[in-house]
């Protein structure tokens, strides 16, 4: 009965032999729960998510086994389908029933299994792994998307080359798993691996601590696109209509110490600059629709509010990463240390690694052969 809490992984630096792999999708963990006509799809914190995805729930009604539940990830693919688009994603969760039913024919979510709690009268969690694994293949394996059972193997030289070649699909790492883990929710007994990558980025900004105004809560990261560059080239709006290389936005970078916090509110004091001046000057940039300070239709609208405090683009800051989703990082980076020897200018999308692309389609049709090539 839902609520379950999922079993988790904890992070290792390397791929651990013996077990068995499989890609890390990057979406929503959920688990499935379906009795007959009733179809509850719970998150990771264990609250009910059936009314975001109606197209699903429908999904689960038709083809899932009927009575089962069912681990797995929601994900949403881009419309291109070059990877995942966990934005898209995020856009899912509303309150407005008109939307939610708008963008479940605008932006169809998938579900990708990977593990099988329950299935009829049988409780299925103090059964090892690989027999899970088994009979998740049998009983959902036959269901035609949008529900996909996630590819496996038990090869570590494939799950090494899945680990490269996936991250062009959108997709996060590798999870590893025992054949004899019995499901244990709410423990980190499973592994995961994910890219880490440093880049160096400029300091254009900073968010005040929310629970001390006199300390930063995070520090704003940017990086030069190149403009005679297609790949590293922000398009549209998002330049300001300015010429020349443009200084993006990629993310935050937010985990000091009280007493660092503090006193980077005092070292960053002489770079403060009107919004007039700065190159995010958004309410110039997307006129009438920044409203309240948030620029409609860009991505920070439906998150919490952009409003910081302005910084001459003069520090730079190296941080730790996983990947890129689009033009920005994925996950909040990680402080490394700081660059007094780098010009700001030189902190360019080139210096990034540009994962080659791997279709998500086969990826989600389980047609993935990478062991050689």
């Amino acid at each position: 009965m839902p609520p379950v809490a999922p079993m988790l992984a904890r992070p290792v630096a390397d791929i651990p032999p013996g077990q068995l792999y499989e890609p890390k999708w990057d979406g929503f963990r959920s688990i499935v729960f379906r009795d007959r006509d009733e179809v509850v799809i719970g998150s990771r914190n264990e609250r009910p998510m059936t009314r975001y995805f109606p197209e699903l729930a429908a999904a689960f009604r038709a083809h899932l086994p009927e009575r089962c539940v069912v681990d797995g990830e929601i994900v949403v693919a881009d419309p291109g389908g070059d990877g995942l688009d966990f934005f898209a994603l995020q856009q899912r969760i509303h309150p407005a029933d008109s939307r939610v039913r708008m963008l479940a024919d605008k932006t169809p979510a998938a579900f990708v299994a990977f593990d099988l709690l329950a299935l009829g009268d049988d409780d299925l969690t103090a059964v090892p792994f690989a027999d899970r694994r088994a009979r998740l293949e049998a009983a959902v394996g036959p269901a035609p998307p949008p529900i996909h059972v996630t590819p496996i193997t038990g090869d570590e030289a494939v799950a090494a080359r899945w680990f490269d070649l996936f991250e062009g699909a959108g997709l996060g790492g590798i999870i590893a798993k025992r054949p004899d883990l019995l499901y244990l929710p709410d423990k980190r007994v499973m592994t995961k691996i994910k890219h880490v990558r440093t880049a160096d980025c400029v300091v254009a900004g900073y968010r005040v601590f929310k629970r001390a105004k006199d300390a930063v809560g995070s520090l704003l990261l940017g990086l030069y696109d190149d403009p005679d560059d297609e790949g590293t080239q922000v398009p549209g709006i998002m330049r300001g209509g300015g010429e020349g290389p443009a200084l993006v936005s990629v993310g935050v970078v937010g985990a000091f110490p009280m007493e660092q916090r503090r006193q980077l509110m005092v070292d960053l004091a002489p770079l403060v600059v009107p919004i007039e001046d700065h190159p995010w000057n958004w309410g110039e940039i997307f006129g009438d629709a920044a409203e309240h300070g948030r620029p409609s239709g860009h991505r920070w609208n439906s998150q919490h509010s952009w409003a910081f405090v302005p910084l001459r683009p003069e520090r730079v800051v190296e941080v730790r990463y996983d990947y890129m989703e689009g033009f920005r990082f994925r996950h909040t980076a990680q402080f490394v240390r700081w660059r007094p020897d780098r010009d700001p200018g030189s902190c360019t999308y080139a210096q990034l690694e540009r994962p080659v692309h791997y279709d998500l389609a086969a990826v989600l049709a389980g047609d993935v052969t990478p062991a050689s090539g």
